[in-house]
């Protein structure tokens, strides 16, 4: 029988305690199963003897990374034969180092979540962006916690979004309630306008909008300065129209854009272009999934923008 591994990975008092308990708790996840817990740091709460016994559950605590070596993790499965596990895991053991530990065959990884405390982030990814890079990369749900009328949640969205864009994004508040900060959003330019002028600043912010939200500008003309690129297996008459981004630091810097219909001529390899297209959300063979395509109504020579990197974080 497979087990399902859920892993929930923060910072030290980040809530992953909080958030371990109401999900053993919880009627709509929880029904009984047996469930192997394994905890890779001691924070300010604990799990009470009588809420592991109630939940069907055994805890296991894993001080160092050390002990996931060799065939721990499979002993463990033996002795307990979980039907389900959860993993309390320690943000600044890196998510590889889980990845690689020997596990059973029969653990099939379900979901990670990754907690961040809201009070805490920027200082965090400020100076600990490795390892606050790693959760949310690899992360299915992210939750800001522990948020105010202060958090400025378009700017954390357009950062998280921009290491992980396939993650669900909310933002929970003290009293409980949760959002995920859409409506919050603060677009730099006017969709309204004909044609959507994208600065060269912007094109970040443009991409993951346009990503999230391809109906925004089905129909609609932008203008943007990117350049052209070439890749194989592309539909006929097409070219990818983008930049390079950097997405969490310097070793991570790759290609943004969209696939983009020329009229009469492929433009040069690389060259820098200040495009106007009618975008159609529609189907995208470049990110296979719904997208952008952009249509060529007019195309220019530019000169590189100040900047040719483009940031998520404007």
């Amino acid at each position: 029988m497979d087990a399902a591994v859920y892993i929930v990975t923060g910072f030290l008092e980040s809530g992953k305690t909080k958030f371990m308990r109401e999900m053993l708790t919880d009627e709509g996840f929880s029904e009984g199963e047996r469930t192997l817990l394994l905890v890779c740091e001691e924070g300010e709460e604990e799990y009470e003897p009588e809420l592991l016994k109630k939940c069907n559950t055994v805890m296991v605590n894993l001080e160092s990374p050390e002990d996931m070596a060799g065939d721990k993790l499979i002993q463990l499965d033996k002795k307990y034969r979980p039907e389900r596990v959860l993993i309390e895991y320690n943000a600044t053991w890196l998510l590889s180092t889980l990845y690689s530990a020997k596990k059973p065959e029969n653990w099939e990884l379900a979901q990670i979540i990754t907690l961040i405390d809201a009070t805490t982030f920027e200082l965090y990814l400020k100076n600990m962006r490795q390892y606050m890079a790693d959760g949310i990369q690899e992360g299915d749900l992210i939750i800001f916690n522990r948020c105010s009328d202060d958090t400025p949640k378009s700017k954390w969205r357009r950062a998280a979004l921009a290491m992980n864009n396939t993650a669900r994004i909310f933002f929970e508040h003290p009293d409980g309630s949760m959002d995920d900060g859409v409506s919050d959003e603060d677009l730099p330019y006017d969709v309204n306008r004909q044609p959507i002028e994208i600065g060269d600043k912007d094109f970040g912010i443009f991409y993951l909008d346009a990503m999230e939200h391809p109906e925004r500008y089905d129909g609609k003309s932008i203008r943007a300065r990117g350049r052209a690129f070439r890749m194989q297996n592309m539909p006929k008459h097409c070219f990818v129209f983008g930049r390079h981004a950097m997405t969490c630091c310097v070793n991570d810097i790759g290609g943004i854009g969209f696939l983009c219909r020329y009229q009469d001529k492929m433009p040069g390899a690389n060259d820098w272009i200040f495009l106007t297209a009618k975008a159609e959300a529609s189907f995208s063979p470049l990110h296979g999934r719904d997208a952008l395509i952009l249509i060529e109504e007019k195309r220019e020579p530019a000169a590189p923008p100040e900047e040719e990197l483009v940031y998520f974080t404007n």
